[in-house]
């Protein structure tokens, strides 16, 4: 399969040469921009901010990682705990410019399950956010957790912090100290060791290399258009593979990163700091999606739009782009300088894919795993095709085995970004890598073009009684895409005949709820979405008929990065149900 080049990029071996590289050829351009004194208070405002080029950034990480080789941490495990901030990049990437094994943690975990990953981990260090003091003062009472040092991201009584170690280690290298600054990297070696973000009952511990980053990193530059002067604005969880790649993809392009004050805030931040790239999760970008429908009807401009609509989408197939123009109203909804999105994590709905599109925001799929370092296939520019994940990356080899009647098999991946296993779980390891194959548990296809389109997870997929398969994922797409429904999971209510009937869990959407549907009754809000339900339906072949609905007014159990639980939902339904 022919694998395009749209871009020219430079293919470094390890993170490190990555960071001097950009330090050299950005050396004077913003590689952060950081809001001072931020709080809840400010949050979504303009303020006042600190600017870190490249070259400076370069000059803090060295400063750092001199203090931290001075301090023993040579060699050591150093995990990250907080929300994503200067500290945090510059912590993580000091880690894998002096070989320190980074352990990015889930600021959401529980107690217990953040003790169990620290405990697991064998973690001697934790950088920590103050905001989550609670909790590092829990750990410390745990006598099974064995970190040495515990290091704040800002100024806190009874702890080191991260800017006093940095301003230790200026000292030491204007004093001649080059230890951590000449340390040869090990390209091979662990650098990351990346906890899952466990939808199953106990998280995978991935361990990922220089190589497994870097050859990605490459890969991803070769189709994607980003470039610096861009701006981007960090959401994804630094803790999560998708955000951690993503934002040294970002530092090897010479892009200026920002970072949001939250979700709540995401459309003022688009605007204060002029981002042009976006990187997001579905059901986020879905969000953003509804809010600009909201608001385009609280304006009144349905009309105009869809007037709008048909003649930039005329023009454009004469070779006349005035997309951005007729749709300004909406574009500057969005800060007025976003012009890319890059979408992963899970299938994106084909009517927001087309819509972004249409409208002059290029947005784009891609497709990966924490065993991945992440991207296996993405769309790239210049070759995008709605409801795909695009093609393979350039130096990834992935093939569709065991196949069903209709050409659906599980993918597995092979290349220089795959895992270097299971950390402690070698039994795991050899389950999923097989004569140098990954297995990914998911299913999918290639269309005729060498596209990859996937039908949903290997473990989710639905079997009936008579052997036909349902995948859940594609129903779900539709149902989530009707008015009243705020998110959903389709699965299989059993049965006494060892059958299953197909059928669906909807979590309402309660402003929808609230400001039109005020004078129905639950019921009769109820048979209007059972109606719409049945209309679906049509849609498919009978055996694949939702024939039950449940309504709950709680959210779905999800990990943290929004991937419903599917287990833990089961485990709740069947109980409610009393099967």
């Amino acid at each position: 399969m022919k694998k395009e080049k749209y871009f020219e990029a430079t293919e470094f071996n390890n993170i490190k040469e990555i960071i001097y590289n950009s330090a050299k050829k950005y050396a004077d351009t913003n590689a952060f921009i950081i809001k001072n004194n931020f709080d809840e208070r400010n949050a979504g405002a303009v303020g006042k901010y600190t600017y870190v080029t490249y070259k400076r950034f370069l000059k803090d990480i060295n400063a750092l990682g001199t203090a931290f080789f001075k301090q023993g941490y040579k060699g050591k495990r150093i995990a990250l705990l907080g929300k994503n901030c200067y500290e945090w990049a510059l912590a993580h990437f000091t880690n894998l410019l002096g070989g320190i094994i980074s352990v990015p943690l889930d600021k959401e975990l529980h107690d217990t399950e953040l003790s169990q990953s620290i405990i697991r981990s064998k973690a001697d260090v934790l950088v920590f956010d103050k905001k989550y003091l609670d909790k590092i003062e829990k750990l410390k009472e745990n006598p099974d957790v064995k970190v040495k040092d515990y290091i704040s991201m800002e100024e806190l009584d009874g702890y080191i912090d991260i800017n006093s170690m940095k301003n230790e280690g200026e000292k030491l290298l204007k004093k001649g100290n080059k230890d951590f600054v000449n340390y040869k990297i090990d390209n091979s070696k662990m650098a990351i060791l990346l906890f899952t973000s466990g939808t199953s009952a106990n998280s995978k511990a991935v361990m990922l290399s220089h190589k497994n980053i870097a050859s990605n990193i490459y890969a991803m530059q070769l189709v994607e258009p980003i470039r610096s002067g861009d701006v981007n604005i960090a959401l994804l969880p630094f803790h999560h593979i998708f955000g951690s790649t993503c934002i040294a993809m970002m530092l090897a392009c010479g892009v200026t990163n920002t970072f949001a004050d939250g979700i709540r805030y995401v459309a003022q931040n688009l605007k204060e700091y002029k981002v042009s790239i976006f990187v997001g999760v579905p059901i986020l970008i879905e969000s953003i999606y509804k809010n600009i429908q909201k608001q385009i009807k609280k304006q009144g401009k349905e009309r105009v739009l869809r007037l709008a609509k048909i003649v930039s989408s005329t023009l454009y197939k004469c070779g006349i782009d005035v997309r951005r123009k007729m749709y300004k109203v909406i574009i500057d909804q969005l800060g007025g300088s976003l012009r890319f999105i890059i979408a992963g994590g899970a299938p994106l709905q084909k009517d927001i894919y087309e819509y972004f599109n249409s409208i002059g925001i290029q947005l784009v799929q891609g497709y990966g795993l924490t065993e991945t370092a992440p991207v296996l296939a993405a769309e790239s520019a210049f070759a995008m095709k709605a409801g795909s994940v695009g093609k393979p990356m350039q130096n990834v080899e992935i093939q569709v085995v065991d196949k069903d009647e209709n050409g659906i098999g599980e993918v597995r991946v092979k290349g220089p970004n795959v895992m270097l296993g299971y950390y402690e779980n070698e039994e795991l390891t050899k389950e999923v890598i097989k004569d140098g194959w990954f297995y990914t548990g998911d299913l999918g296809y290639f269309d005729e073009e060498g596209y990859l389109f996937l039908t949903g997870r290997k473990k989710d997929m639905i079997v009936l009684y008579n052997g036909k398969k349902v995948f859940p994922e594609e129903i779900e797409a539709l149902i989530n895409k009707l008015d009243l429904v705020d998110e959903c999971m389709v699965f299989g209510l059993p049965k006494d005949d060892g059958d299953v009937k197909l059928s669906v869990k909807v979590v309402l959407d309660k402003d929808v709820v609230d400001k039109e549907y005020k004078e129905k009754t639950q019921a009769e809000i109820e048979e209007i979405l059972w109606e719409q339900i049945k209309e679906i339906n049509k849609s498919f072949p009978k055996y694949k008929y939702i024939k039950h609905l449940i309504i709950s007014d709680e959210e779905l159990i999800k990990t943290t990065t929004k991937k419903i639980k599917r287990g833990e939902e089961m485990k709740k339904i069947l109980a409610a149900e009393n099967v």
